[in-house]
């Protein structure tokens, strides 16, 4: 497994070593272990998946203490933009966001640790999305801020999404008070 710290603390791009053969691939999707390793002492509680179509945009999400989540995505058909935002106050890159493509084809995941609003933009057809998260769901503790802010600068490569009412109404940037 190849672990790679990114330009913004916290976040890392995971690429498991594949074993290909005339019967398929094999890989160890998840390692304790390598986590532990690399700071990541994050006890995983619940699994989450979603089947989108292309253009569905899921996001940008986090949770609120005393539920807020670390997440391990990864796509396990199709292929997503995925995309984490800093919304850790004391943090350099406080704002900021990463952008990385997942597919199935490249499975690669994405580390994202407490601090984070994230969501994806799904590219194909049919993607199936999966996370492993470090706490439990909690309507209450719900936050957010608009996908298509223009502070956040994402380039999220369209215009024509299909997206949740709920997430049409989040808050901007400017307006969202961080928790973190």
């Amino acid at each position: 497994m190849n672990i790679t710290k990114t330009s913004i603390e916290g976040l890392l791009v995971i690429e498991p070593k594949i074993w290909n053969d005339s019967r398929g691939y094999f890989y160890e999707s998840y390692s304790q272990k390598v986590m532990s390793e690399m700071g990541v002492n994050a006890p995983f509680v619940q699994d989450n998946q979603s089947l989108s179509q292309k253009g569905t945009l899921r996001g940008l999400h986090a949770q609120a203490a005393p539920f807020e989540q670390g997440k391990l995505v990864r796509v396990l058909q199709g292929s997503v933009l995925d995309v984490a935002v800093d919304i850790r106050k004391k943090s350099d890159t406080y704002g900021q966001h990463f952008a990385i493509e997942l597919s199935a084809e490249n499975h690669k995941q994405l580390w994202i640790p407490p601090g984070f609003l994230h969501g994806f933009l799904t590219l194909e057809n049919n993607t199936i999305f999966t996370y492993k998260v470090t706490n439990y769901y909690d309507k209450n503790s719900e936050i957010g801020v608009i996908y298509n802010d223009p502070k956040l600068n994402i380039n999220w490569d369209t215009q024509d999404v299909l997206i949740s009412d709920k997430d049409l109404i989040l808050p901007s940037f400017e307006e969202f008070k961080s928790p973190f």
